[in-house]
């Protein structure tokens, strides 16, 4: 496999407090606002976009994190046991503007699968979607971010790994191809 690093070190945190500004244009104080990241690695982006907010904003961010294993189209077709993750929604969602977050936006059925899970609590104002890689040109759910942290042209044999200091030791997004 060739690896090629997209973002690495201190890029890797503009480019987090660059969608923490977007975010702030559109958002305000987050008075209505809350954010919910998708299990399993966009709780880390967006544990990570509200604690920055909280530094900028002084004030508290709701977020929280979502399992969607039981909402994809696919979780029938696995081959081993399925192990859901925990979801940790503590606030009411009905009526506010939420901001979904995950670290890769390939085909769009994460999204998709996200976006019927939420409902389970409440129905929102409004749904964004935040993701730190848009792999373009793979959808197949018409699905689309409202805010980005880069974008990656790429082809269905490559992959995008988005490494987080918290498990991973150092924040990284890669591209992975193989050897020709």
């Amino acid at each position: 496999m060739q690896n090629l690093t997209l973002l690495d070190g201190p890029k890797f945190q503009i480019t987090i407090q660059r969608l923490c500004r977007q975010l702030i244009e559109n958002h305000n104080d987050f008075s209505n606002a809350i954010l919910i990241g998708i299990q399993p690695r966009g709780i880390y982006l967006a544990r990570r976009v509200a604690d920055e907010l909280r530094k900028i904003l002084n004030k508290p961010i709701l977020q929280g994190d979502l399992d969607i294993t039981f909402y994809r189209d696919d979780f029938r077709r696995r081959e081993g046991p399925l192990v859901p993750n925990q979801t940790k929604i503590d606030f009411i969602i009905e009526g506010k503007n939420v901001v979904l977050m995950d670290d890769v936006l390939w085909t769009g059925r994460t999204i998709r699968a996200a976006m019927d899970a939420m409902l389970a609590f409440g129905r929102p104002g409004k749904v964004e979607l935040l993701t730190l890689v848009d792999r373009r040109y793979s959808r197949h759910i018409p699905v689309t971010a409202d805010y980005t942290g880069i974008e990656v042209d790429s082809i269905a044999s490559q992959k995008v790994v988005v490494s987080w200091k918290e498990t991973d030791g150092e924040d990284k997004i890669v591209l992975l191809s193989e050897e020709l």
